[in-house]
């Protein structure tokens, strides 16, 4: 029996949830995955109460906005220690409200102080003032300006509630923005618990405002209200935000959905590759967007990979549990291991082999479903064109580097992609031709992601923009062009025709090309 842990008691629970805007009687029943029993009741929050906690966002960035970015980075770098501090508590709420196992709760726990020490460091740089030269040389010059948006909406999926519901929160508040966040409903503890540590750290009360409700019934009045907005999720729901964004001229970020491939090359360590199968097709139970739902290898190798992937399979330990036992967890909710479950039965049906798992596990949860392996899957089957986002891997013969790049490309996705070669420079010869916004080489995501230097998005039909990198600070402001002309030349001078103006403007631009001014 799943014991919850002793830190979530009803008292902690209520507190988070009482942050939340929301109609009397209106409420959502947010339970315990593992169980399906009631942690809390969560309040949703209606169009009125959107506007209200967008209003307070916006006066309390006026005072955020005004604060120096050396007296807003002292504020998260308390935040990044009360995180560290609190990172099993963390843990404990993503487990319960998500259903993953410990291992994937605590690497999610772990995403916000390592992006927020990266924005902590390279923010002076990025946001600093940067002169220009102007059109005339000594005697002009132009300064860009980076503002705050203003506030911004970040609405954040329920797969990595705290990492994205929080990361995504920590470069728009260091740029200088108010930020109103829409986590799930299902997954809602954690962001709550996250702008909690932020006040403690000495944020404005009212900066980040949390608002809750089905995304059709909030997206709308969020979008309406804000100036900016970073959107998780799927590929259709991106469409319907990038559409509202274009309707109120604000600008979007979205990382929407994938199908990614994993190439193992004929001269891959096959035991190495295996093995990182096991976490890019059933890490978070395929619950992440970057995970492997294609994974090709070469004609060679494929039957002791397909064998060896198979028993690494069926060794994986499945259970609810709040420690760092179980290999796996669970899915989300019992709707979202009814739509995975399609995707299997519908290519079992087709035609398609299951090699191993291929059914629910009522015996250890209500959502709990077996890492499945199938082979022969075509394009005519939901699990070999459509995101299943669930435990489910196909695999695939390849016989060239060129075809396996070849069937990599085709898909209207491009997130991540994994390659695998003892040849470093093969491999990454290879990446090089992969139509995806991420991929890694003898790794499977953890690399690419991690990197927060640099910048972590989408091609395709996989997303709009990125977060990371510096164009993860940038995006969450605008550019001011303050420009000087200390003289005025940028005309004829008295008694001067304009014919003659106009001969020496072309000689000057001359010079300035052949003196490399300009």
């Amino acid at each position: 029996m799943t014991t919850r842990p002793a830190s979530l008691t009803p008292e902690f629970l209520d507190g988070l949830v009482q942050r939340v805007p929301g109609t009397t009687g209106n409420t959502w029943k947010l339970t315990e995955v593992y169980t399906g029993d009631l942690l809390v009741e969560l309040p949703q929050s209606s169009p009125a109460d959107i506007k209200q906690a967008f209003d307070a966002a916006r006066a309390a960035q006026q005072v955020w906005g005004s604060w120096s970015l050396r007296k807003r980075l002292k504020v998260l770098k308390k935040f990044h220690a009360l995180v560290l501090d609190n990172q099993y508590l963390i843990t404990d709420l993503i487990q319960a409200e998500s259903g993953k196992n410990r291992r994937m709760a605590f690497e999610e726990s772990c995403d916000v102080p390592m992006g927020t020490s990266h924005y902590i460091k390279r923010a002076p740089s990025v946001l600093k003032d940067r002169k220009h030269a102007g059109p005339i040389p000594v005697l002009s010059h132009s300064t860009e300006v980076r503002r705050p948006k203003g506030v911004v909406a970040i609405i954040a999926p329920w797969n990595f509630p705290f990492a994205t519901g929080i990361s995504d929160t920590i470069p728009a508040l260091i740029a200088g923005n108010g930020v109103v966040v829409k986590p799930d409903n299902k997954t809602a503890l954690s962001p709550l618990f996250g702008v909690r540590l932020l006040e403690q750290a000495g944020m404005p009360k009212g900066l980040v405002q949390v608002i809750c409700g089905e995304g059709p019934d909030v997206g709308g009045p969020m979008l309406e209200n804000a100036d900016y907005v970073m959107f998780t999720g799927s590929t259709a729901t991106g469409r319907i935000i990038g559409e509202l964004a274009g309707k109120h001229l604000i600008g979007a970020c979205l990382e929407l959905g994938g199908k990614n491939p994993m190439l193992v090359l004929e001269d891959a360590n096959v035991d190495e590759a295996v093995h990182a199968a096991l976490f890019g097709g059933f890490g978070n139970s395929g619950q992440i967007c970057m995970h492997i739902e294609r994974l090709y290898v070469h004609d060679s190798i494929y039957d002791e990979f397909r064998d060896k992937f198979v028993a690494a399979t069926e060794a994986m330990q499945i259970g609810a549990t709040y420690d760092f036992g179980p290999d796996i967890g669970s899915l989300v909710s019992v709707d979202h291991r009814d739509r995975v479950a399609s995707h299997v039965d519908d290519a079992r049906a087709k035609g398609a082999t299951v090699l191993t798992g291929g059914k629910a596990r009522p015996d250890l949860g209500p959502a709990f479903y077996e890492p499945t392996i199938l082979e022969g899957v075509t394009q005519d089957m939901l699990a070999g064109s459509t995101e299943t986002f669930g435990p489910v891997v196909g695999l695939y013969r390849f016989s060239t580097e060129d075809e396996a790049i070849a069937l990599a490309n085709d898909t209207d996705y491009g997130l991540n992609a994994s390659v695998w070669s003892k040849d470093v420079k093969r491999g990454l010869a290879v990446a090089r031709r992969i139509d995806s916004g991420n991929v890694n080489v003898n790794d499977i995501l953890a690399t690419a992601y991690a990197s927060k230097g640099s910048p972590s998005g989408g091609l395709k039909q996989s997303g709009v923009g990125a977060r990371h990198g510096d164009q993860g600070l940038l995006k969450y402001t605008d550019a001011q062009n303050i420009a000087l002309l200390k003289k005025q030349v940028m005309e004829p001078k008295a008694g001067q025709s304009y014919e003659a103006y106009a001969k020496q403007t072309q000689s000057g631009l001359r010079w300035m090309r052949k003196t490399r001014l300009r």
